[in-house]
């Protein structure tokens, strides 16, 4: 870890912590600590996006329950095509209702094992004018989510699909006809480059790789998006997306559960093992066995030699409680899409180590009301 911290410009290495402290009614008090953190500091979210675009999704879908109260998030979402780069998801219904594509479902796997098709749909249900509109309504306007995960220029981004809703025996319940986001949106930092070559079509491009108009989304930002689905009720964390208690107990369960416990059968599989997912904590050991006393509700992203991880600890014994944000950057031979990121030797490490070192942390400094703090997010 120290070797990290010690080029930490080199790894552009950015983190947030945050104590948790709670009086005598078991309110919370946060303390907020950071190093490096810069949002001018242009990192590749990956797939922290899904955390926003699945809150806002959410949200969206209550609002167009005020019109077709028969809507609801485990009703059927068929997708059309309108025009290129797009792709249909047609009506179809399934014995086993984790394989039914509805909005609850594509939430679920995006919390779960980072499925990037599910996320590319709720961005389809969003669209790019909503969502920019709605993170700049809460504060956010610097944030762009301008990609689906996808081989699509930025034109192609900026149009979505047509999408309807029908209940399970094949009723029609609401129809979202496609659009286009007719405003292009200006860079959130102007113009960006990395790296001194890229791989694109298996060729080697000898200049760097543009991502001016690729997502971007600071690391506290996914860190408030994270505290607000856990602490909602907190005064501080009123971001103004409109959400129930069951959307964030909902969000809650996706975003700690492993995937062996989530009930869907094709995560079963050895590639879904028990600590999938958990940087912070475990890195990505396969042999890894989760601590049964300890929870970790999280989100992460893995992209163009990027790794990152926004999470909360909840350890139901010891009382333990806090969390942790981190993102760097293992690109060696700044080439990107070249495949040879140091993932597996630098970064999982680090982040396992990192997670654990503040685990220990809070654990010697234990919390004098910490057996007040009952189930996480629950206030």
């Amino acid at each position: 870890m120290a070797a990290v911290v010690h080029k930490a410009e080199q790894y552009e290495l950015q983190v947030i912590y945050t104590r948790i402290e709670r009086n005598a009614a078991g309110e919370p008090r946060f303390r907020q600590f950071s190093y490096r953190l810069n949002d001018k500091a242009y990192f590749n979210p990956a797939s922290l996006v899904k955390l926003p675009v699945a809150m806002l999704s959410l949200e969206k879908l209550h609002a167009i329950q005020q019109q077709v109260p028969a809507l609801s998030r485990n009703s059927i979402m068929a997708t059309g095509v309108a025009s290129r780069c797009q792709t249909a998801v047609p009506f179809a219904t399934s014995a086993d209702t984790n394989k039914v594509a509805t909005l609850g479902n594509y939430i679920k796997r995006m919390l779960l094992v980072s499925d990037n098709q599910a996320y590319n749909r709720l961005y389809k249900f969003l669209g790019q004018q909503y969502l920019h509109q709605r993170l700049a309504a809460i504060g956010y306007p610097s944030v762009r989510i301008t990609r689906r995960f996808a081989s699509c220029d930025t034109a192609a981004n900026r149009c979505t699909n047509p999408i309807t809703f029908y209940s399970t025996a094949g009723n029609l319940l609401y129809h979202q006809p496609a659009a286009c986001n007719s405003s292009p949106l200006r860079p959130a930092l102007g113009r960006v480059t990395k790296g001194r070559g890229y791989y694109q079509a298996g060729k080697l491009v000898a200049q760097p790789y543009d991502f001016t108009t690729g997502n971007y989304l600071p690391l506290k930002v996914v860190n408030d998006l994270l505290r607000q689905v856990l602490f909602p009720r907190s005064a501080d964390e009123a971001l103004g997306i409109n959400l129930t208690s069951a959307d964030y107990e909902f969000l809650r369960t996706y975003l700690s559960s492993t995937p062996s416990e989530s009930g869907f059968i094709t995560y079963a599989s050895p590639k879904y093992f028990p600590a999938y997912k958990k940087y912070l904590y475990y890195g990505r050991q396969q042999q890894a066995q989760p601590k049964p006393s300890l929870r970790i509700y999280n989100i992460v992203g893995m992209s163009y030699g990027y790794l990152a991880d926004c999470a909360y600890f909840a350890d139901e014994q010891s009382g333990i409680e806090f969390m942790l944000s981190a993102v760097l950057y293992v690109n060696k031979d700044e080439v990107i899409n070249d495949g040879r990121y140091e993932y597996t030797s630098i970064g999982l490490p680090f982040l396992k180590n990192l997670g654990q070192a503040v685990y220990e942390y809070e654990k010697a400094h234990s919390h004098a009301f910490s057996n007040r703090r009952g189930e996480a997010g629950k206030r």
